[in-house]
């Protein structure tokens, strides 16, 4: 799809702390992906879960000992309750429906589709990655409260080092090969083998910074990580 971008938008830029919704984002957001729809762009956004998905999971756990898989599926409505919220800010340009089922070609209508989790063992980034599969789109956005993917956790290591451009086997070194419900890394593992083997592009930006998204849509210089072979 020619002048089609993904967008997976980190939860915690939606919900950053439990209890709050970020609706300024939200506006500012909007203004901006309805600003390049304007341009005959179109866009598939897949919303993470949050604060929302973290806390459910941490009080279940609280409870009793949970399964991976009741795990993910608390995870996964909390999902598709940020992907409804995206559909209904963005209701005058969006498809009716959210995709929840990622694996095959829906048919599009509007110039906005949103997506949520799909089922336990995949992330909202593998989503990302099986949307583009199957629209034969090759770079995906990944937006999040950061502005570089690091060699290492910059929150506990003083010595981390910003990555500007990587490919995806020194990529999978850093996060690895294995997704677990609530996992907190750049890019999702599973995603990441899987984008390999597709050969898609991945940028990772602060989605805080509207200004800098906007420059990457512009193929202007921009702050973030890009990922690709």
């Amino acid at each position: 799809m020619k002048n089609t971008y993904i967008i997976s938008l980190g939860g915690s830029l939606i919900v950053p702390e439990i209890g709050i919704i970020d609706w300024q984002f939200l506006k500012k957001f909007r203004e901006l992906i309805i600003k390049r729809i304007k341009l005959g762009e179109r866009f598939f956004i897949i919303a993470g879960g949050g604060a929302t998905a973290r806390n459910y999971i941490k009080a279940a756990d609280h409870v009793y000992k949970t399964s991976d898989d009741d795990r993910d599926w608390l995870g996964i409505h909390s999902t598709r309750l940020n992907a409804h919220l995206l559909r209904t800010v963005f209701r005058d340009v969006a498809q009716a429906s959210i995709i929840k089922n990622p694996s095959y070609r829906h048919p599009v209508k509007k110039k906005l589709i949103v997506a949520g989790g799909w089922k336990p063992g995949w992330s909202t980034d593998y989503v990302a990655t099986l949307i583009a599969q199957e629209y034969d789109i090759k770079k995906i956005i990944n937006l999040s409260n950061i502005d570089y993917a690091y060699s290492k956790d910059p929150n506990k290591y003083k010595d981390a080092e910003k990555i500007e451009k990587i490919n995806w086997t020194g990529f999978q070194k850093i996060v690895g090969t294995k997704w677990s419900p609530g996992l907190n890394a750049p890019f999702d593992p599973i995603a990441s083998q899987k984008s390999n083997k597709l050969n898609i592009e991945v940028a990772i930006l602060n989605g805080k910074k509207i200004n800098n998204l906007e420059n990457y849509l512009n193929n202007s210089s921009f702050k973030g990580t890009v990922i690709k072979n």
